[in-house]
């Protein structure tokens, strides 16, 4: 506990984070690699003194974590509030400063206003990630507008002139895009009412030459799942900055007396060895801070889903047969998709009626689990709860349980609408069926938890804007399940990949990625998320032949390989397999299970894109075994490909290599293939000479394992 301290330090083995407190607001000013205890903020805070420039501020509006009207600050304010007299100019001074070891709560008001402004700032005891929350107060007597409250303003270096943000649609997520830091604002913002799949709420901050495996970078991610913006910005003065919060439409949010708001959380991430450092420190960070089990207490089990194989055309028997073909692969865990429930033969009926379709299913789901349970399998089940059919027999009774907003009609989107989860009447029903169903049946162990549209009238009851209250509701409901059913595991699906990030994660346990289930467009998808997320919450499933979403027909091996790197499932019909990708494919179900403990909970690697494959690897926390892809997506336009580095390795351990996939690689002449396995090589040749590739074709992946002596 201190009072008004001039500056407050946190530190860790991983970084350093200086906040200087002796204006009106706190400022971060320093942020990086650690420093010494020799190197003072006071030393920092002169360095730091800028001069007055001619017509400028004799003293500059600095960037503070809630920058504002009141402090005379001209870029995006950080707080947009309204009231009966000039809240808006809100102008707050700091008189409380709460801080332990890892954590510092700064607490300022604005008497004259009516308002309380507190922003938290805590640092991972063992990563670089350091997560900031605003909260404002009404501390008045009249109601307060709030249009506006970022998470957080953070200055950026001087050193960095690039951004990566991240792009896509539907079925082609995580796409990256980097961006030259430019004179005026980079802004996204986002009204979809989900995470979305082309607004991820995150970017990453660089220097010129930074890579995959060296220079310094910054990354930034906003836990929302729903409506958001973020900016990074260069004025004019030359100084920097991002900031992100939560996108509020008018009226949304308004706070009476003795009412607070607070923003979602916004993760930041510092990496000193290129971006895979920094996906590394979110990756450990969410391992220890928000997964509720690790990998060594139980590990991802293989899935096999439905979807892809069947569609909506169930039949019990039918299933019964699948499940017969898919456990001697190695399958651990069985998901009925969409198609159980009353009146659901197609996408345009029955969300909202969640209760067995007694046409389809006449004795119940008791066989067919029984049945899925006695083969050593796992059961689980899809619900999309959140939606509902204008056909369907809950429509019909309750059509204002939709969103909605007067005089202005649906948006056609999936035949369905959104419920309204601000109504409690909404949430208990919910609430009531999906525990009905997993009472009825006790060995249900997974629920997929889908959500397929866009939000377009996210209007209440009361005719008030909804998600921000509707998002608080999801979370409570997905808890509320979860404490119903102890040990149940929760995937968050969006249509794919349109429900990813750190606000739904805490309540959930896994991501559907995508829906693509192309292998080359996944290698790319995968990619992009594991700047963030780490594999284990990736669901990566091994699809049909030919993709159902592409078209493209990829062999069985690249597929595997592709899926293997992820939290590993399948998605077909099992019946189609010829007797040769039975075997591929249950070898690699194989390998997965064999290297889980090292891609789930290994440090990861990404080599740097040379537009013409994708190379990474995972490596053991001791370095003592790793295993890396090489997957080639393009053919080399010379007469041999390059040489792959491995990384991440000790350099002065020596290990063998063995290539563990494909089992066979046919070839016009003998290449390296026949001389590396069981050869001893030093780390550090591994690392700095490399290993030169085979001639291969197209659309093929190589994965090798090393292991140390």
């Amino acid at each position: 506990m201190s009072s008004l301290s001039q500056f407050v330090r946190l530190s860790n083995e991983k970084v350093t984070l200086i906040f200087d407190c002796q204006g009106r607001m706190p400022k971060v000013i320093y942020y990086g690699a650690p420093l010494s205890d020799s190197t003072t903020p006071e030393m920092l805070s002169v360095l730091n003194t800028r001069q007055e420039a001619k017509c400028a501020p004799v003293i500059e509006p600095p960037i503070t974590l809630v920058p504002t009207h009141g402090e005379g600050w001209t870029g995006q304010p950080g707080l947009e509030v309204s009231g009966d007299a000039d809240q808006w100019s809100a102008g707050f001074s700091l008189v409380e400063i709460n801080e332990d070891a890892q954590s510092v709560a700064f607490i300022a008001e604005d008497a004259h206003r009516g308002m309380r402004l507190i922003t938290t700032a805590e640092l991972d005891a063992d990563t670089s990630v350091v997560k900031y929350v605003s909260r404002i107060e009404n501390s008045g007597d009249t109601p307060l507008n709030l249009n506006y409250l970022n998470a957080a303003s953070l200055p950026l270096p001087t050193t960095v002139s690039k951004i990566k943000t991240f792009e896509g649609r539907w079925s082609a997520e995580f796409q990256t895009k980097d961006h030259d830091l430019f004179f005026g604002s980079y802004v996204r913002e986002n009204r979809r009412g989900k995470t979305s799949h082309d607004t991820f709420p995150g970017l990453i901050a660089f220097p010129q030459g930074t890579g995959e495996l060296n220079g310094e970078c910054y990354g930034y991610h906003l836990g929302a799942s729903a409506n958001h913006k973020l900016r990074a910005e260069l004025m004019a003065d030359g100084r920097s900055y991002v900031q992100f919060g939560e996108l509020l439409f008018p009226g949304e949010v308004v706070l009476n007396a003795g009412e607070s708001y607070t923003s979602p959380v916004l993760y930041t991430g510092y990496g000193c060895d290129g971006f895979s450092s920094l996906s590394q420190q979110f990756h450990n960070f969410i391992r220890s801070n928000v997964l509720n089990h690790t990998a060594e207490s139980k590990p991802r089990p293989v899935h096999y889903n439905t979807w892809e194989g069947i569609y909506f055309d169930h039949n019990e028997d039918e299933l019964k047969a699948l499940a017969d073909k898919v456990a001697p692969l190695g399958i651990e865990r069985f998901v009925l998709d969409d198609g159980w429930f009353k009146g659901r033969r197609n996408d345009k009926a029955g969300l909202g009626d969640w209760f067995v379709d007694e046409a389809i299913y006449p004795e119940g789901l008791d066989g067919l689990i029984d049945h899925v349970t006695g083969l050593g399998m796992e059961f689980g089940i899809w619900f999309e709860p959140e939606m509902v059919n204008p056909d369907s027999d809950l429509y019909r009774a309750h059509p204002e349980w939709a969103l909605q907003t007067e005089n202005n009609p649906h948006v056609p989107f999936r035949n369905q609408y959104v419920l309204d989860l601000t109504n409690p009447e909404v949430v208990e029903y919910l609430y009531k069926v999906i525990t009905d169903v997993l009472k009825a049946y006790p060995k249900i162990s997974y629920i997929k938890w889908d959500m397929n549209r866009d939000v377009n009238h996210p209007g209440n009851l009361h005719g008030k804007p909804a998600m921000h209250g509707q998002m608080a509701a999801l979370y409570s409901l997905i808890d509320r399940v979860k404490a119903a059913k102890p040990g149940i595991e929760i995937e968050s699906c969006c249509s794919g990949g349109g429900r990813v990030d750190l606000g739904i994660l805490p309540h959930t346990d896994r991501f559907w990625t995508s829906d693509s289930n192309d292998a080359l467009d996944r290698l790319y998808i995968q990619r992009g998320c594991s700047y963030f997320f780490p594999s284990e919450v990736m669901g990566a499933h091994v699809g049909p032949r030919d993709c159902h979403i592409t078209g493209r027909n990829l062999p069985i091996e690249i597929r595997s390989a592709v899926a293997l790197f992820g939290h590993m499932g399948i998605e077909m019909d099992p019946r189609e397999l010829t007797d040769h990708e039975q075997k591929v494919l249950s070898d690699a179900i194989s390998l997965y299970k064999k290297y889980r403990h090292i891609t789930h909970g290994g440090d990861l690697f990404r080599m740097d894109d040379d537009g013409m494959n994708v190379k990474f690897g995972y490596v053991s926390k001791d370095k003592q075994e790793g295993i890396f892809a090489y997957n080639s997506v393009t053919e080399t336009v010379r007469t041999t490909p390059n040489r792959f580095y491995f990384a991440g390795l000790d350099a002065n351990k020596q290990y063998t290599i063995e290539r563990v996939w494909p089992e066979k690689l046919k070839e016009y002449t003998p290449s390296i293939l026949q001389q590396t396995d069981g050869q001893v090589f030093s780390g550090e040749v591994l690392m700095k000479y490399g290993m030169q590739l085979p001639v291969l074709f197209p659309q093929t992946a190589l994965i090798y394992t090393v292991k140390a002596l």
